[in-house]
Order: C-alpha cells, then sequence, then structure tokens
C-alpha cells in the first residue's frame, strides 16, 4: 500500500470515528460537517480506484 493509500485510508478511519461521536453525542451540525468530510473522502477514494471496505479488518 503506498502512501497516498495508507493517509487516505486513514483520514476515513478518523472521520468515521468523529462522525459516529458527533452522531452520539447529538450534534447535528457536527453530523453534517463530518458526513460531508466523508463523502469527499471516499469520492477521492474512488477517483483513485482505492477500495475503501477492501482494506477494513
Amino acid at each position: 500500500m503506498d502512501a497516498f493509500t495508507a493517509g487516505l485510508l486513514q483520514r476515513i478511519k478518523a472521520t468515521e470515528s468523529d462522525l459516529t461521536r458527533a452522531r452520539d453525542e447529538g450534534d447535528d451540525f457536527l453530523v453534517e460537517v463530518e458526513q460531508s468530510e466523508l463523502d469527499d473522502l471516499r469520492r477521492l477514494a474512488a477517483e483513485h480506484g482505492v477500495e475503501v471496505g477492501a482494506y477494513r479488518v
């Protein structure tokens, strides 16, 4: 796995964690922000052929 892929997957994982925390805290604004960030990261991954689910443990 190259550095770009590793970094992208790390950002996705962190954003998913932040999104879960925002949902648990009931912070609707932060949920929207984190969901938007996650959507952007997943789009970027798709554009570069990175299969996000393929690297999950």
